[in-house]
C-alpha cells in the first residue's frame, strides 16, 4: 500500500493508534480466558495496526510529535495489559518462574524503550539491541500461537532474557556515545 492509499484511509493516525490499542486490549481478554491461539493473532493484528498509525498520520500530513507522544505512551500500555494477562495466567495457574519472568520481561520491555528515548532526548541513538518492539511482538505472539505446545512459559522466559540482554546493549551504546 503506498502512501497516497494511505492518506484515503477514513481514520487518522490517532484513530489508527487507538484501534490499534483497543485491539491488544481485546487479544490481553483473550489471553486472560486462554484463548492463546485467538489472543496471538489478534495480538498479531493490533500490532500491525501499530506499525501502520504512524505512515497514515504522515500520508495525512498530519504526523507531529502529540501524534508520536499519543502513540509511544499507548504502546507501552498495550504491552503492559498483555503482559498483565500472561501474568494472570501464569498466577492462576501457580506457575512462579513463568510469573517473574513476566515481570522481568516487562521491566526489559519498558527499561528498552526508555533508553531509547532517554538516548533520543540526549540527542543520541538509542535504537542497537536485539529485542525492539517489533522483535518483542513476534515472540509474544508465537509464544501465544504454540501456547497449547508448552510454549508460553518458555517463549516469556526467553524473551525476559533476551530483554535484559537488550537492555545492557543499549545503555552501554548509550553510555560509549557519551
Amino acid at each position: 500500500m503506498c502512501s497516497s492509499d494511505l492518506g484515503r484511509i477514513p481514520l487518522t493516525g490517532n484513530q489508527v493508534t487507538t484501534l490499534g490499542f483497543v485491539v491488544n486490549v481485546i487479544a490481553a481478554v483473550l489471553v486472560y480466558r486462554e484463548a492463546f491461539i485467538a489472543g496471538g493473532l489478534v495480538f498479531l493484528l493490533g500490532s500491525v495496526l501499530d506499525i501502520f498509525d504512524g505512515a497514515v498520520a504522515r500520508a495525512r500530513g498530519e504526523a507531529g510529535p502529540r501524534g508520536a507522544m499519543f502513540d509511544s505512551v499507548l504502546d507501552r500500555i498495550s504491552e503492559a495489559v498483555m503482559f498483565g494477562a500472561i501474568a494472570l495466567v501464569f498466577a492462576r495457574d501457580d506457575e512462579k518462574l513463568a510469573l517473574l519472568a513476566v515481570i522481568a520481561a516487562l521491566t526489559g520491555s519498558l527499561l528498552t524503550s526508555y533508553i531509547r528515548a532517554r538516548a533520543e532526548a540526549l540527542g543520541l541513538d538509542g535504537t542497537h539491541g536485539l529485542m525492539a518492539r517489533a522483535e518483542r511482538v513476534v515472540l509474544i505472539a508465537a509464544s501465544l500461537l504454540f501456547a497449547p505446545l508448552g510454549a508460553l512459559p518458555w517463549g516469556i522466559i526467553l524473551l525476559a532474557i533476551l530483554s535484559a540482554i537488550t537492555v545492557a546493549q543499549r545503555a552501554r551504546h548509550v553510555m560509549r556515545q557519551l
